[in-house]
């Protein structure tokens, strides 16, 4: 019989980060002997243990996921199935599906913990964001904890920073920075400090064949990820954004491309509007100058912008490499020298890392 005082495991996901995090917990929950896995979840089918007095195998769940005929579960199967468990439970959600994001307060609720990398939850509807904190401990005190790290900067202490700033009582000024590791990588690329730098199609290019754009790179380029993690920093610092549409959000799709039927068609077509872009760096370039494209939040004036601006060459922002992202924190107890958060921001390996350093930290506070 399962004791009340073991933790039951929900995997949603288990491609890219989710496969990263299951890797990562093996090493992990032996160091947690009351903590087991209970389910894991994936979009054509779903592997569970018969009964709680059992746990999924963390060295053949792939094989084992594979030669399942169990459908997957739909996010109020997956809440039955863990309110049935005798003891706490979490769930892992390494989706950035919306109806699975929606589902959080039914969890919460219920005292389920909820750790995840889902933007989706936290930057959507100001409703469903307003409805997660209402149902989450400790504003419920029979809720779940919820925990998203990496909705933000990937494996960075990018929400964890910022909450402690705002729980001790420090005021937020001012958040500003690179939140996007395509974008670094693409304008390190393009318009690097030391001058030169390639055509703007074929730097999109080479991000896309290295991974760091999303299959259809005009997913990036709309600059909406970066807008929705603006709006979830702006969110915890107090500021009823209500969605990414509440605020400037520059894109770099030019208007001519947005009806491009597919990412092969919009990259065919690119080039000929790599003179657009060529154009504004030459323009930074005149005033001794580089372009970033970068997010900021600013409090006082309560105003959000993502988008292209010019820095000076000294500035921290121009120095990047690779695909690194900065976040620069302008608080009331750090004065003109902002608390800056810098390292990779994108990855399947280091957004996991945030997600189990998340479950970490909820298996230390129920067990």
């Amino acid at each position: 019989m399962a004791s009340s005082s073991q933790v039951f495991i929900a995997v949603i996901g288990a491609g890219g980060v989710g496969r990263h995090f299951l890797t990562q917990c093996s090493h992990l929950l032996p160091k947690f002997p009351n903590a087991s896995l209970v389910l894991i979840s994936r979009s054509n089918r779903s592997l569970r243990v018969p009964t709680f007095n059992h746990a999924l195998s963390l060295s053949t769940w792939e094989q084992d996921l594979a030669a399942s005929t169990s459908p997957a579960l739909s996010p109020s199967e997956t809440l039955d199935f863990l309110a049935s468990a005798p003891g706490k439970c979490i769930i892992v959600d390494n989706t950035s599906n919306q109806d699975v994001a929606a589902s959080y307060p039914d969890f919460l609720k219920k005292g389920i913990n909820v750790i995840t990398p889902n933007k989706k939850a936290f930057s959507s509807d100001l409703k469903l964001w307003q409805s997660i904190l209402e149902s989450a401990y400790p504003s419920n005190p029979q809720g779940g904890l919820v925990y998203h790290e990496s909705s933000v900067g990937a494996g960075l202490p990018i929400i964890s920073t910022l909450k402690d700033l705002v729980e001790t009582g420090d005021e937020i000024q001012k958040i500003e920075g690179v939140f996007s590791g395509t974008m670094s990588f693409l304008f390190n690329s393009f318009a690097p400090v030391e001058g030169k730098g390639g055509k703007w199609s074929e730097e999109v290019s080479k991000a896309k064949d290295a991974g760091y754009t999303e299959p259809d790179p005009r997913d990036d380029l709309n600059g909406v990820d970066v807008a929705r993690k603006l709006v979830i920093l702006a969110r915890i610092v107090g500021l009823q954004v209500e969605s990414t549409s509440a605020f400037p959000v520059q894109s770099l799709i030019p208007k001519e491309l947005e009806d491009c039927t597919s990412g092969d068609e919009f990259m065919e077509r690119l080039p000929a509007f790599d003179g657009e872009m060529e154009n504004t760096k030459a323009e930074a370039v005149g005033k001794g100058k580089i372009i970033r494209f970068v997010g900021s939040v600013d409090v006082a004036s309560k105003k959000v912008e993502v988008g292209l601006r010019e820095f000076d060459k000294g500035h921290p922002i121009a120095g990047l490499q690779g695909s690194d992202n900065l976040i620069s924190f302008y608080t009331r107890r750090y004065g003109p020298n902002p608390l800056i958060v810098q390292g990779a921001g994108a990855g399947g390996e280091v957004t996991a890392m945030g997600v189990t350093a998340d479950m970490i930290k909820v298996l230390q506070r129920i067990s």
